[in-house]
């Protein structure tokens, strides 16, 4: 058993997949989890840089599923949490079915919160942890045709932002927000946005990249990091450019169709 214990949500595949594989090269226990039988398969990846590892299949859209992954951890002290599950619903949001942008909302805002509150409850009792939160710069955009993702992670992106000043007097924990662009995973296929300009375009990130940049800024205590330059950019530029005008270059990404207009 390693002196080091993390949690990784959303480990199965892409940004998570990959900060468990740093983690675990790294000297970290794992405890991973994710809504597919898939992290069986990730867990025995994970598994060959020699740590322990424990995977749980279960849904973190609810404050049961969290509980069960809680119970999982047996205890344990948990040295790093990466909350970095989420979902994303493409096509208009009148069109959408309840059921669906509730799972969304539910999977990146109160399960995210649960689970944190949980876990930094005990980091900030004893003056020590580190946690990595995957936002985005979606939270700067308005999402047209993706307005429930976008609008989950600019709650998550300003909540980040209070609870670090929250608990600023307990120097010896860490909380940074990882804020990618549009990442080269399974993400755009279940939001059903293979359709759109962004979820066919192939300029987007490796996560394997996202990763080690969320896991340097983590281990630099650094409290955000926007991977990639041109993310970088976007950033910057979403913060003086009308909503309005934003919402309209998001419709042109996001739009059902828009591929075949490139």
């Amino acid at each position: 058993m390693a002196d080091k214990f993390a949690i990784i949500t959303g480990a199965s595949t892409g940004i998570g997949f990959e900060l468990a594989s740093i983690a675990a090269e790294n000297g970290y226990d794992l405890l991973v989890v994710a809504d597919e039988p898939l992290i069986e398969a990730a867990a025995a990846d994970f598994e060959r840089h020699g740590v322990s590892v424990r995977s749980i299949e279960t849904d973190l859209a609810t404050i049961e599923g969290v509980d069960s992954l809680l119970a999982a951890a047996e205890g344990r002290r948990v040295d790093l949490l990466c909350a970095n599950a989420g979902r994303g619903l493409g096509h208009a949001f009148l069109d959408q079915n309840v059921d669906d942008w509730r799972r969304v909302i539910d999977t990146n805002v109160t399960g995210t919160l649960y689970l944190l509150q949980k876990v930094l409850k005990d980091m900030v009792a004893r003056d020590d942890g580190n946690v990595l939160i995957t936002g985005s710069i979606a939270g700067f955009i308005p999402g047209s045709f993706h307005a429930v993702y976008n609008g989950t992670k600019a709650f998550v992106d300003s909540f980040a932002d209070a609870i670090r000043n929250e608990i600023k007097d307990s120097k010896g924990v860490t909380i940074t927000t990882l804020m990618p662009g549009p990442v080269e995973t399974e993400f755009f296929e279940r939001a059903d946005m293979l359709d759109t300009s962004v979820g066919a375009s192939e300029s987007k990130s490796d996560p394997a990249d996202v990763a080690r940049d969320g896991w340097d800024a983590l281990m630099k205590g650094q409290a955000h990091i926007v991977s990639g330059w041109k993310n970088k950019v976007q950033a910057a530029v979403a913060h003086v450019t009308p909503a309005a005008i934003l919402a309209e270059q998001h419709r042109k990404q996001a739009e059902p169709g828009s591929a075949a207009d490139d």
